[in-house]
């Protein structure tokens, strides 16, 4: 799939390597819509990966002296949703986070990364336009800030540079006192889905009025576009319920949607006036609907890993799985799903649709629970992995096995072993989980055979004897 894999120390390191490999190389982070790409011809050329997510300091959330929230290239779709500041200051973009496919993915994608793919489905991108967003993007030449509405030139299409990578993303904060925000999609189902209408607003008040409205829309044109007619419409008026229905028809005047496999473009522009609606209902209402939960489901929990990134030759990776050191010379250029099966001979983890959809080879990398088929091999590198066959001590089954056998939560197995992992994973960040918890947790697992109650009753059986 590619030949070269560096693990950038630095942001310089990272440019110059940009630099000299040129349009062949691409750098990674979460890389969860790159591998696919990659794989389906989408983006082609490419033989070198640059891995920049052992560089300090990448992963941070702030707000600065001015009043301006910064998002670190790292930071992922996680991180927003679990931090209080996104909740409270960018909720648009907290929310939007918050639905990005599962827990899996959350915890590689990055916000970054979303942008920088630049589909007009993604849900992070008219949550960051509407809140005024701006990119800083950084070369070995120098560096420019683009506002984020002028990023996009085209579906699929930025005015990033090959030699440039983008390492601040910044906005105003919400005031709480006198703006609010929102952001809402329709999908064909509640997780895992491409959104088929996604739609985000922020309004500033002034007493019970309306100073100023934005109001972004996606998946329903080439690029993200605003609704100039009802945010006009909005000014000066007080959010009542006929005011709220007139702005809403006038924002699916500003779709142009097509004909897809998801919908159809008639569907499409019933549904953005059918969103804006529940967005402005959710700003009218007080308090308003935060639609995330305080504390989030994860799949993560603190753990080692990221040591020995100097001095290994080259297309040598070292890593540590179920707690044993393995080193292999060659693999670098294969997913994580693979190297644990084909080299390390672990094939408790499985391949299912290896496009991150079933959740069959989730695994834990460095205390995170990941679908291993978008991970790239190489990241595996001075890393901490476990695996299916790390959870049982000895003969001893881990609680969450044994559940599944007490309830009968197995039938074909193939699925089975994603679904423990995301179960073990979950009692460890948090011991006793409601049911809609466990619901959560297991988004990103799919089954064909049980039904799904079964396996939440083993989830919750494991938690009881956990905490008895």
């Amino acid at each position: 799939m590619w030949s070269y894999y560096i693990h950038a120390r630095t942001v310089d390191e990272a440019l110059a390597a940009l630099a000299e490999r040129g349009p062949s190389a691409r750098l990674v982070a979460g890389a969860t819509d790159l591998i696919l790409e990659i794989e389906l011809g989408v983006r082609k050329g490419i033989d070198t990966l640059i891995d920049v997510t052992r560089i300090p300091g990448l992963d941070e959330i702030r707000l600065d002296d001015e009043g301006r929230i910064h998002l670190g290239p790292l930071v992922t779709h996680n991180d927003c949703a679990a931090s209080p500041l996104m909740r409270e200051q960018a909720l648009p973009l907290a929310q939007a986070a918050y639905e990005v496919g599962a827990p899996q993915i959350r915890n590689r994608g990055t916000v970054a990364g979303n942008l920088v793919t630049a589909s007009p489905a993604n849900d992070t991108i008219p949550p960051l336009m509407v809140l005024g967003a701006s990119v800083e993007l950084r070369s070995a030449n120098g560096t420019r800030t683009v506002p984020l509405a002028e990023f996009y030139t085209g579906p699929r299409k930025t005015v990033l540079q090959p030699d440039e990578m983008l390492v601040d993303i910044h906005f105003p904060a919400l005031d709480p006192q006198t703006a609010r925000g929102a952001f809402l999609r329709i999908t064909l189902r509640r997780a895992q889905a491409i959104s088929v209408v996604n739609a985000a607003a922020v309004l500033h008040f002034d007493g019970d009025h309306l100073a100023q409205a934005a109001i972004t829309l996606g998946s329903v044109a080439p690029v993200i576009v605003r609704a100039p007619e009802a945010e006009a419409f909005l000014a000066g008026k007080r959010l009542a319920p006929e005011v709220i229905e007139q702005a809403a028809e006038l924002a699916a005047g500003a779709a142009s949607p097509i004909d897809d496999v998801r919908s159809s473009a008639a569907y499409r522009r019933r549904m953005v006036a059918v969103a804006v609606k529940r967005v402005l209902e959710d700003l009218a209402a007080d308090p308003q609907p935060q639609r995330i939960p305080a504390q989030p489901v994860l799949l993560a929990t603190p753990s080692r890993g990221g040591d020995g990134l100097d001095g290994l030759p080259s297309h040598e990776i070292e890593t540590r799985i179920n707690g044993h050191v393995f080193a292999f010379q060659n693999g670098e250029d294969k997913t994580l799903l693979r190297l644990l099966r084909e080299d390390a001979l672990l094939i408790g983890t499985k391949e299912g649709c290896a496009e991150g959809e079933c959740g069959a080879c989730t695994v834990f990398l460095d205390g995170q629970a990941v679908m291993s088929c978008l991970v790239p091999a190489a990241r595996a590198h001075g890393a901490d992995i476990v695996t299916i066959e790390g959870l049982a001590q000895g003969k001893q089954l881990h609680p969450v096995q044994q559940a599944f056998i007490d309830n009968a939560a197995v039938q074909c197995g193939y699925c089975t072993p994603g679904f423990i992992m995301s179960a073990v994973k979950l009692l460890e960040e948090r011991p006793q989980p409601s049911r809609e918890e466990a619901q959560i947790a297991v988004t990103g697992n799919l089954c064909r055979c049980t039904g799904y109650y079964k396996i939440l009753d083993a989830i919750q059986q494991a938690a009881r004897e956990q905490g008895a």
